[in-house]
């Protein structure tokens, strides 16, 4: 589960109920006196809209830590209870919400709400349930595309205006399993980076969000998608006042990725920066706080090859001004592999310009996250493709190329066959597997039944093992 801080929780959870709410919220008029209010009513927008929002329901194998754990409490029940105790769960039923954004039957959620899952189900508000088929999955932006069959479902609109700090805003979704409540709010603030390494930059309300909203649409008062429901900052699990939501030209632009190609490419540069306070401002002689001071910067990345060094502070950025770290990492998450950068650093009391082109992050790959073949085999295993230095270092065994493994369901089967967390996977059924397209290839040629060999190196030691398929 993604958690950017030790409060920050996502919103997906098992649901008991289901009911259905809708709400105004009362909000100052800024053409009245302080006291004046003006109701901004929603009932004509949630009865519009409501329509376009889904329910998800997913089932997924519980894993074996939680197995053990759940047949040890079987046992200690058994032993008071008797045979009334009941036997273990072996699956984990979930839910969540979705949206279609396209007629055709695609839907945006999140991808905490159907990782790992093995079906997934989406219910309209009219209760018709339908099987839906991933097509993709980003987990460091936390979204997921599904599609379910047929034409003419109840597309949303998405925004295209500006979102503003203090404009309404309301959600609808399925806190606790309270199927289509709807809650709204303002928005409290826009750009909300929670790490160095964020790949969103999320936009924070007040709206109450809950458990089960995950994945849901975040409205504006035109009834246009303007965010994705994602998270909320909690040390209790429950709403506290804080929310977090994906912007929707975020969540689109990595739709139309995992749409066309099955997988999200980023730009990298190959650095980390941070905020600028009071004191590190005096240190480069500024009136006020501002710019990304680089903390870090990777070995031979683009970074690097355009001179840049830890302790610089980039002033501006693709000719945008830099007062904040999160500015420069937006716009860095919003650039594409072999783009150009040009920007403005500080170093000392001097100022200089470098220039460069982005490289390609390295990302898990493919974007559904469980390798699976056209047979219906989940293989329960992510990978990223080689950086620049991890093909470096590899290229003294003669290794051109590789896929390294980065998780390992252990229900699936590569774990049964005894892969391992990193692990470089360079050939699968005797298909090479030097990049993520090749390794897609060679899961789609797996037969139904049988053993295949699979290439690998782990701890610099080339092997050979055979994955059993039955």
């Amino acid at each position: 589960m993604l958690n950017h801080t030790s409060l920050s929780k996502h919103l997906f959870r098992p649901a008991i109920l289901a009911a259905a709410l809708s709400l105004s919220v009362i909000l100052p008029s800024p053409a009245t006196s302080a006291h004046a209010m003006v109701q901004v009513d929603f009932a004509d927008l949630v009865e519009r809209v409501s329509s376009g929002v889904v329910r998800i329901s997913t089932t997924k194998p519980i894993s074996e830590e939680m197995l053990s754990r759940n047949a040890q409490t079987s046992q200690l029940l058994r032993e008071y209870l008797g045979e009334h105790a009941g036997n273990a769960p072996t699956i984990e039923h979930g839910f969540g919400t979705g949206f279609f954004i396209t007629k055709d039957g695609y839907i945006l959620t999140n991808h905490h709400v159907v990782k790992g899952s093995d079906s997934i189900t989406v219910t309209l508000n009219d209760r018709t349930e339908m099987d839906a088929t991933l097509i993709g999955s980003d987990e460091a932006s936390d979204i997921a595309v599904l599609k379910v069959e047929g034409m003419n479902f109840p597309a949303l609109t998405m925004s295209r205006n500006e979102l503003r700090v203090g404009e309404p805003v309301l959600a609808i979704g399925s806190p606790f399993g309270f199927d289509y409540s709807a809650s709204a709010g303002i928005v409290s603030a826009k750009s909300r980076n929670m790490t160095p390494e964020a790949t969103v930059p999320f936009i924070q309300s007040d709206v109450a969000l809950n458990e089960g909203n995950s994945g849901g649409p975040l409205f504006n008062k035109r009834g246009e998608v303007v965010g994705v429901n994602s998270h909320i900052f909690s040390d209790t699990g429950g709403y506290m006042g804080l929310s977090f939501s994906i912007p929707i030209d975020t969540a689109l632009h990595i739709y139309e990725q995992i749409k066309t190609t099955g997988r999200v490419r980023r730009a990298a540069m190959g650095l980390v920066v941070q905020d600028v306070d009071r004191n590190l401002a005096e240190v480069y002689g500024l009136s006020r706080p501002q710019g990304a001071l680089l903390t870090r910067v990777a070995v031979d990345s683009p970074a690097d090859r355009a001179g840049l060094r830890p302790g610089d502070l980039v002033l501006n950025f693709n000719g945008h001004a830099i007062t904040h770290a999160a500015e420069m990492l937006n716009l860095l998450n919003r650039a594409k592999p072999n783009d150009s950068f040009n920007l403005t650093y500080q170093r000392g009391n001097q100022k200089y310009v470098a220039q460069g082109t982005f490289a390609e992050a390295p990302s898990d790959v493919p974007a559904g996250g469980q390798h699976q073949s056209n047979n219906g085999l989940r293989l329960g295993l992510r990978l990223k493709e080689l950086s620049p230095a991890e093909a470096q270092a590899l290229a003294s065994f003669g290794v051109n190329g590789g896929v390294m493994i980065t998780s390992v369901n252990p229900m699936g089967l590569a774990a049964r066959t005894g892969i391992q967390v990193g692990d470089v996977i360079l050939g699968l059924n005797s298909h090479p597997t030097r990049s993520a397209d090749e390794m897609a290839v060679a899961v789609k040629s797996l037969p139904r039944e049988g053993v295949v060999p699979v290439q690998l190196i782990r701890q610099g030691t080339p092997a050979i093992i055979g994955m059993r398929i039955e």
